[in-house]
């Protein structure tokens, strides 16, 4: 789960990081409101679950009021990389003199928690990584212990020379330890950590991620949740039972399994073809799962052929043919299907979609093969 700048700077206040004053503001007249309660300069900033904002053209400083009014007006409704802006960040315009990047993440080769910094701040952190990877300093940070002040410390001494910054470095790189600890999060960062002309650190940006999975116990962080249109369908899946992820392809796939499913995504790939979806019906056999799984590939009109991969274990494959009879027999579906079925009661499934005009095939190989052959012969 993912929330806006906003909202993580609320969080990093609560717990006493220092963040520069904002008001949020939904029209050109409540950025001019806030200006006159900030002062000018001020900067107006998008906002929206994506990052590259600046590039974008989505962050502008106003020195005037004609700025202000331009500002917002060419960033409240502009579209950035998919998001339309609807609310922006009007804040008090810091003068500064270095940036840093500071964060903290999951690294699941070391099973732990990682504080990454680099003096390089107010960039991607992923273009640093990429041009210039020494530049970013990595601690691990022990599961059963926490942040120590000494590694704090540490920290604070990979990016100032000033032993002020350091002190107040190490402090506000426990206290951003303990924001991502308390709130389950998967990414807290702050992109820049400027020091400001009077010499104190400020976050000036800050970007949070959260656990899914640790929701049910951080009600809080939940109210935050602001899902895109692509996750309101991967909770209405998975309160059907079902996981879904939707990518950028067009063969649909319904699969058993999570290891299956990655399997049968690669195999597409590997013959030419660009998947639709993760989706794992699980391991029951409830015939409306496979309804409620078509319904979700139907959904996706970027979908041209539905590739169906069935291992029969717990899942008893005659129960997955019913399924798809019922789903046929409910649903107006145009598109070609491929099944592939194999393991328990595999044989009485097929036989079952023998009364169908679906395509039933042998192996994984040839499964992907026709669905990727008949989805390029589908307009």
């Amino acid at each position: 789960m993912k929330i806006h700048e906003y909202q993580a700077k609320q969080i990093f206040a609560d717990y006493e990081i220092p963040v520069s004053d904002e008001i949020l503001c939904q029209s050109v007249e409540d950025v001019e409101k806030a200006a006159d309660k900030l002062g000018l300069p001020v900067v107006v900033k998008a906002q929206v679950l994506a990052g590259g904002r600046g590039k974008a053209g989505g962050v502008k400083l106003a020195k005037t009021k004609e700025e202000l009014v331009d500002a917002a007006n060419q960033i409240l409704g502009m579209d950035i990389k998919g998001y339309t802006v609807e609310k922006v960040l009007t804040a008090k315009a810091i003068s500064f003199t270095d940036e840093f990047y500071v964060g903290l993440t999951i690294d699941r080769n070391t099973k732990s928690v990682v504080f990454m910094a680099s003096a390089e701040g107010g960039v991607e952190i992923e273009e640093v990584a990429k041009d210039n990877p020494d530049a970013i300093h990595k601690f691990v940070i022990d599961a059963e212990i926490g942040l120590m002040p000494f590694q704090a410390r540490q920290i604070a001494f990979k990016l100032f020379d000033d032993i002020k910054l350091v002190r107040q470095g190490a402090d506000l790189f426990e206290k951003l330890y303990r924001v991502f600890m308390d709130t389950d999060a998967s990414l807290a960062e702050i992109n820049p950590l400027v020091i400001t002309a009077d010499g104190n650190l400020m976050a000036l940006d800050g970007k949070m991620n959260f656990d899914d999975n640790a929701l049910f116990r951080q009600s809080e962080i939940l109210e935050m949740r602001e899902p895109t249109e692509d996750e309101k369908t991967e909770i209405e899946a998975k309160e059907k039972g079902l996981s879904f992820i939707k990518l950028d392809g067009n063969i649909g796939c319904m699969v058993n399994g999570a290891g299956l499913a990655m399997a049968t995504m690669d195999i597409i790939k590997i013959y030419g073809g660009e998947p639709a979806n993760f989706l794992d019906i699980g391991g029951s056999s409830n015939p409306q799962k496979v309804i409620d799984a078509m319904n979700l590939l139907l959904a996706d009109k970027n979908v041209k052929a539905v590739m169906i991969n069935i291992f029969g274990g717990i899942t008893r494959c005659d129960d997955v043919a019913k399924g798809i009879i019922s789903a046929l027999e409910q649903m107006n579906i145009n598109i070609p299907i491929v099944v592939r079925l194999s393991g328990t009661n595999a044989a009485e499934g097929l036989e079952i979609l023998k009364k169908t005009n679906l395509v039933t095939v042998a192996s994984m190989g040839e499964a992907a093969e026709k669905a990727i052959e008949m989805a390029s012969q589908t307009v």
